[in-house]
């Protein structure tokens, strides 16, 4: 997959059905007597979409179902659906170990324009994946991480420090750095509201131009 290319947004509209579907798989191979309920608390999706998902899966011909005593069902996993589990799981794999590799990679030009910029304090925008990538890669480039803002978590640390809901309450800092995965383009706007957008760093694993803005 070639870095500039790679759009976040776009991987995760295109795996999220893979994903969601990988999840039941894996939940119904561990536990057979699960209930729609329970898929949907470990999905962390509404219970009518659980359903939808679910009714592919045994439409598909990767569930089976079988009614038991007190109106509750079983779910078993066909060989069709064992097959589907191991290849997903192996697409997930791949994609992730991409992933954390272009990440890294783009994260590496950020923190090397930082140092050209004497930028050494610097503050993360968005609780995520992408997050804990750039607080590891910060260490081997003498970057100092303030905190996260990010005004839609509710936590006081992450990464074992602070969490700003506000951008006004965040800890002084030099330049911040988005790392956001869920509608990066939205934090860029908020920032760029409020702070020199000279200072917003977008990694370009997100796809976002400045230019575009």
């Amino acid at each position: 997959m070639n870095v500039s290319s790679y759009n976040v947004h776009i991987m995760n509209n295109r795996e999220r059905e893979e994903s969601l579907t990988l999840e039941i798989l894996e939940t119904i191979e561990g536990q057979s007597a699960v209930t729609q309920r329970h898929l949907a608390d470990r999905l962390g999706v509404a219970l009518g979409l659980t359903n939808s998902y679910l009714k592919r899966c045994v439409h598909k011909g990767l569930v089976k179902i079988q009614q038991v005593p007190a109106n509750r069902y079983l779910y078993y996993l066909t060989p069709k659906g064992f097959a589907e589990k191991s290849r997903l799981t192996a697409a997930y794999l791949s994609s992730s170990f991409d992933f954390y590799r272009q990440a890294g990679e783009s994260l590496d030009l950020i923190y090397k324009q930082c140092a050209a910029q004497g930028w050494n304090h610097i503050l993360f925008c968005g609780v995520s994946e992408l997050a804990e990538i750039a607080f590891i890669r910060a260490s081997e480039h003498d970057i100092s991480i303030v905190g996260t803002w990010d005004p839609d978590i509710n936590r006081k640390q992450f990464l074992h420090l602070p969490v700003w809901k506000s951008i006004e309450m965040a800890e002084k800092h030099d330049a911040s750095l988005i790392t956001a995965l869920e509608n990066p383009a939205r934090f860029y706007e908020l920032l760029g509201n409020t702070i020199d957008r000279e200072k917003i760093l977008i990694p370009s694993i997100l796809g976002i131009n400045h230019k575009k803005q």
